[in-house]
């Protein structure tokens, strides 16, 4: 029986990854900052671990109570939306904090055992704002850009011990709570200057679109895991699947 460590599954893509997995057989370690009961049916395969990926000594205390992983999933995120201008560099660095350094620090604690096994798959979950440039994300971007760039090259480099490193990239979620948390980050991003140029976009995003559920990215995330190729990029949701193309 498999193991999965899963970061950020107080909702969204983490917890529906975290029950997809759980329904087809595996164990699981949910993890998140603050553990939420009743997420979960009563299961000796799920464990809920508390798990800050900003705080090294909860990581530590995670990966030593995880035991083996299988798989580990960086899903853990945080989004920004406004005006670069406008952004603190304080906020900026709360974001790379927990989409970069997190998921460079939960990657770093699993490799050891993954290298000595000769096995294992680390998927990083980043956004379909790297498969097109969007405005108003220019902060969130560069994070999600950050994690493409050390996935790719990582993946040459733990391929040599039998290790497989994947993306998955997610569209547009609305529905999701990380959504929210953006929409939350965005009072005061958005300066008179500003406001005519980011009226319209806002408003087409309020329209009826195609959208990626976290059922979309639970699946694709299976599918990373099991992939023995060697695909990278796995787009998550009918809008992130346009915009990469054929793959």
């Amino acid at each position: 029986m498999k193991t999965v460590l899963i970061t950020g599954c107080s909702s969204g893509y983490g917890l529906e990854t975290a029950r997809y997995f759980h329904s087809r057989g595996w164990t699981v370690i949910a993890t998140m900052r603050r553990p939420v009961a009743g997420l979960f049916p009563d299961s000796n395969r799920i464990r809920v671990l508390a798990l800050d990926v900003t705080d090294p000594d909860s990581i530590a205390d995670g990966i030593a109570a995880a035991g083996a992983i299988d798989v580990l999933v960086n899903n853990a995120g945080i989004g920004v939306v406004g005006a670069f201008e406008a952004t603190p560099i304080a906020m900026i660095r709360d974001v790379f904090d927990t989409n970069v350094f997190g998921t460079l620090a939960m990657t770093q604690a699993v490799i050891p055992q993954m290298r000595e096994r000769r096995s294992g798959t680390i998927i990083n979950v980043t956004s379909s704002v790297c498969l097109a440039s969007m405005p108003l994300a220019a902060a969130y971007t560069g994070s999600k850009t950050a994690v493409e760039g050390f996935t790719g090259s990582l993946a040459h480099e733990l391929g040599a011990f039998g290790v497989r490193v994947k993306l998955v990239e997610p569209g547009y979620g609305p529905t999701t709570r990380f959504a929210e948390n953006g929409t939350e980050r965005v009072n005061g991003l958005i300066p008179p200057a500003y406001a005519d140029f980011a009226r319209p976009i806002f408003e087409a995003f309020a329209q009826p679109q195609a959208t990626t559920q976290p059922l979309d990215v639970a699946k694709q995330v299976w599918r990373a895991a099991h992939d023995e190729s060697d695909q990278l990029h796995f787009p998550a949701g009918a809008d992130a699947v346009a915009l990469a193309g054929p793959q």
